[in-house]
């Protein structure tokens, strides 16, 4: 498992690593410009989600300031209450119409890339105006066409996907946290336990 999942993420790196630099570059300039970050999945790819905002709220590798990023994931009464009235298709939609703006981004995860929910979040995002970011797997499904830009882990397993996944989201925090707190006078944060 270790050497199969090493290998999916190098192949990945050697396609994606030009895209994984301008995408990093856009995030930080989102931020930068006072717009937010927003992540959404199902299963595992909510769990991705609420890990990787936390990362970008909180801090990654570096103190530095919090920076404005949300998991459409985390609200149960939102989720709830949309899944119930109007569907659980537009559990994300919904919430990209209340919370999005545009200039925002928002990173849409599904490792089969053909989640009807995160299909319609991204639309959702699209007409509002912010730019999109898919991370799927396999053949990208209609997610890899739905964004626009699109990282398509080379691997059918849904556990390998969903590593090089993670794996995607600590190297943008680490790109960004270097784009927007620079130098060597940037502290590296010492690990705390959690």
């Amino acid at each position: 498992m270790f050497r199969d999942s090493a290998a999916v993420k190098l192949r990945f790196a050697e396609q994606y690593a030009p895209r994984i630099e301008a995408v990093a570059r856009r995030m930080a300039e989102t931020l930068r410009k006072g717009g937010k970050v927003l992540f959404f999945g199902n299963g595992g790819s909510a769990a991705d989600a609420q890990h990787l905002a936390a990362e970008f709220v909180n801090r990654f590798l570096r103190d530095r300031r919090a920076l404005a990023a949300v998991a459409l994931t985390t609200d149960t009464s939102a989720l709830t209450s949309i899944g119930n009235d109007l569907g659980f298709d537009q559990v994300f939609s919904r919430q990209v119409e209340a919370l999005g703006r545009p200039g925002d981004l928002v990173v849409a995860i599904s490792t089969s890339g053909n989640s009807p929910n995160v299909l319609r979040g991204v639309e959702a995002a699209r007409r509002l105006g912010c730019g999109t970011v898919g991370l799927t797997g396999g053949s990208g499904g209609l997610l890899a066409n739905a964004v626009d830009e699109a990282f398509i882990v080379p691997s059918t397993e849904t556990p390998r996907i969903q590593e090089t996944h993670i794996t995607l989201g600590h190297a943008l925090c680490a790109l960004v946290d270097e784009l927007l707190t620079p130098g060597p006078g940037a502290e590296i944060a010492a690990p705390r336990d959690g």
